[in-house]
């Protein structure tokens, strides 16, 4: 009886989990049945699709060439991106019963059902030309619903190609244009980081009021040294205009103060060395402990050292403080339509943690506030719409090159929008990551 109840529950309950695994190579045998279905924008526009010729030849199109590469994917020499993760639903088809029987007569297949992403052509194409032919990465998400509304990744390829070019792609180590650096890079966060420590501050001291830092450019401890950028003197400091300032030397005291233990802590909270709600991705790195020694502390408080993120995990941390502490799980398919535009299934926005208290992302977000206002991230401020954010120059060589990161969310009264940017060798976050940042605002709230 056990067995028999099991059976039922697999194949009404469980069934088609299995089946939508992307390691069920089973599900190609669809494909002779069934031609596969459009992957859609949010606001309607095509960004794959399967034309057939007279002679029943498939071929499987990408209107926006590699504005979408990493994304939505490919469909040949294997899967990526959305064609991977919806690689079921496109399969599948809902056409009109009579259709499928008169279809069945005649030998042709029927027309698999369309996948309408949470993906915004207009953000993703304003993205994709922002960045330019730099490497890096851009996420734009919903932070109330969790819904991917942008996700870039450079260098890139074309989907149309991608059999032709398949082997030099596979074997170009020094652009690794098929890794999707949105979800799968790994870089130091830099000042993006310091958001961490402060929320670390917050918990271990039960406020922000009282602290107070005389910064002169440079601190030294156990004979470690922490500059400030370009040595910048930035004189006494209340924790707002340090972290506006987005000043070393107070947050390598702020973390010798707090020690590893501590840091390790609150960054397992913000889902560092933990699984994220992804399809894919790598998992963050955080490697303090209450044994790190002061210098790799200092470091590492901020956003150096040893500690590797993605731009995929800063935008989800930006996402909770926008929502009140709370992490919506992200996804990318809004909905699944037949043939004739009936929606099959709709996907419903799902709380994924809480992150923090509403009262900790309310105070992170006023410490953003500030860093557009008053600090390095005052080229968003006075643009129609309030933003709040944090730059950061995470060094990557011994020569002190670094990547530009910013990340923030706008209208701050009730966020609609959340970005995290990086760009591989941009310098400081103001000079590269910002100007992205505002034309990924403007063109959310002005085209």
């Amino acid at each position: 009886m056990g067995l028999i109840g099991y059976l039922i529950y697999f194949n009404t309950i469980k069934s088609d989990d299995f089946i939508n695994s992307p390691y069920n190579t089973r599900q190609d045998t669809f494909a002779d049945r069934v031609v596969r279905g459009k992957i859609m924008s949010s606001d309607g526009e095509v960004l794959a699709q399967t034309n057939v010729s007279e002679d029943g030849t498939e071929e499987r199109s990408y209107p926006y060439n590699n504005v979408f590469a990493h994304v939505v994917g490919y469909d040949s020499n294997g899967k990526s991106g959305l064609e991977s993760e919806a690689n079921f639903q496109l399969l599948s088809s809902h056409e009109f019963f009579l259709n499928q029987i008169r279809n069945e007569f005649m030998g042709t297949k029927n027309t698999g059902d369309t996948v309408v992403s949470t993906l915004n052509a207009d953000l993703q194409t304003t993205a994709y030309n922002s960045l330019g032919d730099r490497r890096g990465a851009v996420v734009a998400l919903e932070p109330s619903t969790g819904k991917i509304l942008a996700l870039v990744s450079k260098p890139d390829f074309d989907p149309n190609t991608i059999s032709e070019n398949w082997d030099t792609l596979v074997n170009d180590e020094t652009n690794s244009s098929l890794l999707n650096r949105a979800t799968m890079g790994q870089y130091p966060p830099g000042s993006t980081f310091k958001v961490v420590t402060a929320l670390d501050y917050f918990r271990t001291r039960g406020s922000f009021n009282g602290f107070s830092f005389d910064c002169q450019g440079s601190i030294t401890k156990e004979n470690h040294t922490i500059q400030c950028y370009n040595g910048k003197v930035h004189g006494t400091e209340d924790f707002y205009t340090a972290f506006a300032n987005s000043c070393n030397c107070a947050f390598a005291e702020i973390g010798t103060e707090l020690g590893g233990a501590s840091l390790l802590k609150t960054s397992e909270d913000l889902l560092f060395n933990k699984k994220l709600p992804l399809t894919s991705y790598r998992k963050s790195s955080f490697t303090l402990n209450g044994s790190s020694g002061i210098p790799l502390i200092m470091q590492t408080a901020i956003g150096q050292g040893n500690t590797l993120v993605s731009p995929m995990h800063m935008a989800l941390i930006t996402s909770a403080i926008a929502n009140d502490g709370l992490l919506m799980k992200p996804y990318l398919i809004d909905k699944v339509t037949n043939a004739g535009g009936d929606t099959i299934r709709t996907t419903e926005p799902t709380d994924y943690k809480r992150l923090m208290t509403s009262n900790e992302a309310a105070l992170l977000g006023k410490l953003m506030e500030g860093v557009v206002q008053n600090g390095t991230a005052s080229a968003l401020n006075g643009r129609g719409y309030t933003v709040a954010g944090k730059t950061g120059s995470a060094e990557y060589d011994e020569n002190g090159s670094s990547h530009s990161w910013f990340i923030g969310y706008s209208n701050v009264d009730k966020p609609d929008l959340v970005v995290a940017i990086i760009v591989e060798g941009g310098g400081t976050g103001s000079e590269a990551a910002v100007p992205i940042a505002a034309d990924l605002f403007d063109a959310y709230y002005f085209d």
